[in-house]
């Protein structure tokens, strides 16, 4: 009888064993063979004052074995300046894993900005995602430099006033980067992404709204998905003013800052999430369309699919 008693409080101990360590990394849904680094689009971060811009998917991604890391770049900036940043970035990331690359996934600005360095560095990037990405360029953009040029000393009011924004933000954030909202709107232009898309091709559609491939001539493979319902749910406050700017695109598809054609690099995954611009990066707070997919589930569903692709 003791024996047993022993026999049952051994299988016991197994058995809790097993299930804390199954509680801190459930299983290898998301361990891909290269680490996973996030990058934030225009007037974004990693984490300020206790909010995070990817809110929840850092943590789900590692729960089931991805290595993460979140980086922080100029918060407004020219996408070139923006992407050097990042270089040095995954330099440092790549000596601390010891890993050979990476894996880039960019929000909005953070598209093009990814795009740059798997361009310049292909040999440190495995692969590049665009999550409701700036590949075509932004027609608010296009109207805010419109105003810049042509309306008196509104670049002045616009420069002050984004810096300013963009300042708080980087100090909040520990950022320590010079910003620039003036160089930022207009690389984010459409005519200004066209020249930067015949500098860096790779990856990118032939034409607007097209699929370009998976793999880029530089051996990097190229992913995007985005959303496209500007309105999702009405405890979100950030629906409101990408309800007013989504008026800038006359009825085409969008996510309330960017066209879903403009989202649109390498392997297309879907262009019509029923999510908006921040709902791509489950903010804010999670607030998001009853009848959407979680957003956490997609990032979690693509590291697997980088997961496959690397084996």
């Amino acid at each position: 009888m003791k024996t047993s008693n022993k026999a049952l409080k051994a299988l016991l101990g197994i058995l809790l064993f097993a299930w804390l360590a199954g509680a801190t990394h459930a299983d290898d849904y998301t361990e891909t063979r290269y680490p996973i680094v996030l990058v934030h689009g225009l007037f974004g971060f990693d984490t300020a004052v206790g909010v995070d811009y990817w809110y929840r998917i850092p943590e789900e991604l590692r729960r089931s074995g991805a290595e993460v890391y979140v980086a922080q770049v100029a918060a407004a900036q020219d996408t070139e300046v923006r992407g050097e940043q990042l270089a040095r970035q995954v330099e440092d990331i790549l000596a601390i894993s010891g890993a050979e690359k990476v894996n880039l996934i960019g929000h909005s600005h953070g598209s093009p900005t990814i795009r740059y360095v798997a361009s310049v560095y292909p040999d440190m990037v495995a692969s590049a995602t665009g999550v409701g990405g700036v590949n075509w360029g932004a027609r608010l953009a296009d109207v805010l430099q419109g105003a810049v040029e042509d309306v008196p000393f509104s670049g002045d009011l616009i420069g002050f006033l984004g810096n300013a924004l963009a300042g708080l933000i980087d100090l909040f954030s520990g950022g320590g980067h010079e910003q620039d909202i003036l160089a930022a709107l207009k690389a984010l232009t459409t005519e200004e992404t066209l020249a930067f898309n015949q500098r860096y091709p790779e990856g990118m559609p032939s034409e607007y709204c097209g699929e370009g491939p998976r793999e880029g001539s530089n051996g990097v493979s190229y992913f995007s998905w985005s959303g496209a319902k500007p309105l999702t749910n009405f405890l979100d406050p950030s629906d409101v003013l990408l309800g007013a700017t989504s008026i800038v695109f006359l009825g085409e598809k969008n996510d309330g800052l960017v066209s879903s054609c403009s989202s649109h690099l390498g392997m297309v995954i879907r262009d019509d999430y029923r999510m908006n611009h921040l709902d791509e990066v489950n903010q804010v707070l999670g607030l998001r369309d009853l009848f959407s997919t979680d957003p956490v589930t997609l990032y979690r569903q693509h590291a697997n699919r980088l997961r496959n692709y690397q084996f």
